[in-house]
């Protein structure tokens, strides 16, 4: 008989969780290739909205982190405008972070990135060193959820919601210089014959107000990335 819901553990909801979004694959990928489309709402409110039709991410993973709101791996992000010019880019390559206007000093590096990483701590939440703890149950976006709150061993907590019915990670929360910021995943999608499983829709708030809205259309897993693509400048 399958376990009763009230008797998972937080340990026990991540597992499955892991299963659910792919297994090995989804928890230790090495490259992750992006592109879709995204809404930017700078202000914080609907007037002046920036619409990237052209929005791109890499990311070479970290095979191991133990705080969750740091940069780790190698990251970068570019968005464009509908004209073809340049919104948006950050990027990290393991050491330094960049900008389109170069090389970032370190403690604005860090305040960048603390706003930003805290998904990926999730593949990690099983490993010694972290604890997780089952907070009450909830809803996002009108589905059943289980909340988990994953402490990682650098002081970081992190809180995941997780679908009562197929255990999607659809929810994140944690708190950031910027406010508390949350994301809500949905529309999940696979390649054929790839068992790692994307959410085509994230969205971005803080403090409540949604900062931007990313639409990803298609993925590349484990292709080969150069480590000069991080470094801009």
């Amino acid at each position: 008989m399958a376990q009763a819901a009230a008797e998972l553990s937080g340990a026990e909801i991540i597992a499955r969780a892991h299963a659910a979004a792919g297994g090995a694959d989804w928890a230790k990928p090495r490259t992750l290739i992006m592109t879709g489309k995204a809404v930017f709402f700078a202000s914080g409110t609907q007037a002046n909205h920036i619409v990237s039709p052209d929005y791109r991410m890499w990311r070479t993973y970290p095979t191991a982190s133990a705080e969750a709101h740091a940069a780790n791996g190698m990251v970068r992000i570019d968005a464009k405008r509908a004209d073809g010019s340049l919104y948006y880019q950050i990027a990290f390559d393991g050491v330094d972070t960049y900008n389109e206007k170069g090389a970032i000093p370190g403690a604005a590096a860090s305040k960048e990135w603390s706003e930003n990483f805290g998904f990926g701590i999730i593949r990690f939440a099983l490993n010694d060193g972290f604890s997780i703890d089952r907070l009450p149950d909830d809803e996002a976006d009108g589905r059943p959820i289980y909340t988990v709150r994953v402490n990682d061993p650098g002081g970081g907590k992190t809180l995941f919601g997780i679908t009562k019915d197929d255990f999607q990670v659809v929810w994140l929360g944690f708190a950031t210089p910027k406010g508390w910021h949350e994301r809500r995943y949905s529309h999940f999608y696979r390649n054929p014959g790839v068992s790692f499983t994307q959410p085509g829709r994230v969205r971005l708030f803080y403090d409540g107000v949604k900062q931007n809205e990313i639409w990803w259309t298609a993925y590349d897993l484990n292709q080969p990335i150069e480590p000069k693509l991080y470094r801009l400048g």
